[in-house]
């Protein structure tokens, strides 16, 4: 979904969780002035993590283009820091972990005396062969609910379209739900892709669940199994196709969540009837609606 560009910190957690896709400096440079400009305004902290981008560059850009970085930069207001030296600096990126440290952040700036808490995350280290990157969807996909749905935070994913493969760019801008800058990205969508539902904790697959969207499959798949939401739903409706490989992985999450509680599944294709007819025994852990 493609939105206006959201500057607020309150509001619903798919407006503060935002996927920014860029192909040029310029292109990357504007929607780094509109996100600092706000918060700064705004009396918020603001945190830039940068990659694939000098540091320096990064508050150079905002001082040409009429922010005082440097002020803020010394009051503690903007913080520049890379991903290798923050959340990637232990032995592999680690989801888990991430959703502790966004909650210590959060803190930290509320008892600096900031009003909210943004931040800018460069993404292009996920094309990087590194511990843990293979992990990087299920990341995406997990953190609208556990941390923007709890948190009053506002975070813009930064996609370089330069650095990132079209397909893997496409699966990690789609589990957000608002892209900016989408309108220009070239090809179309991927064969499959997992995005978190609005509202009630869950994820919804689109496309097709085959061969070729095993990497989303499974990385849709821990996603339910690490969710904490007593209730967990995963829609089906918008499945082109699904086979019995993609539903062993839906059943095998289930079975690993902390709760007792079935997942439940709505607009199950009616290849899944059929499957679960032949193998009960994946039946274990779901609910499946008009069943």
């Amino acid at each position: 979904m493609q939105r206006a560009c959201p500057s607020a910190s309150g509001g619903a957690a798919a407006d503060r969780h935002v996927a920014v896709e860029y192909s040029s400096d310029d292109e990357w440079a504007g929607h780094l002035v509109v996100f600092v400009r706000t918060g700064l305004g705004r009396g918020e902290q603001v945190q830039y993590f940068a990659d694939a981008t000098d540091p320096g560059l990064v508050t150079r850009t905002l001082a040409d283009r009429g922010v005082d970085a440097a002020s803020a930069v010394r009051r503690g207001q903007l913080v520049v820091t890379t991903a290798d030296e923050t959340y990637l600096a232990g032995a592999r990126f680690d989801p888990d972990a991430m959703t502790g440290l966004w909650q210590e952040a959060v803190d930290t700036a509320a008892a600096q005396g900031f009003r909210g808490l943004r931040a800018i995350g460069e993404m292009s280290w996920g094309a990087r062969r590194m511990a843990g990157a293979e992990r990087l969807l299920e990341y995406e996909l997990r953190i609208h609910h556990e941390v923007f749905e709890r948190l009053p935070l506002t975070a813009w994913c930064f996609y370089d379209r330069r650095l990132l493969a079209r397909e893997d760019l496409e699966v990690l801008a789609h589990a957000h739900l608002t892209r900016w800058g989408a309108g220009a990205a070239p090809g179309g969508g991927p064969g499959l892709a997992a995005a978190p539902l609005t509202g009630a904790p869950g994820f919804r697959l689109a496309g097709s669940a085959g061969y070729e969207g095993r990497r989303v499959v499974a990385a849709a798949a821990a996603a339910l199994a690490a969710s904490p939401a007593e209730r967990v739903t995963l829609d089906l409706s918008v499945l082109d196709h699904l086979d019995i490989a993609t539903l062993a992985d839906i059943a095998g999450a289930a079975r690993r969540r902390p709760t007792r509680t079935p997942v439940r599944l709505v607009g199950a294709p009616p290849a899944l009837h059929r499957m679960m007819e032949l193998f009960p025994e994946l039946g274990e852990g779901l609910e499946v609606d008009g069943r």
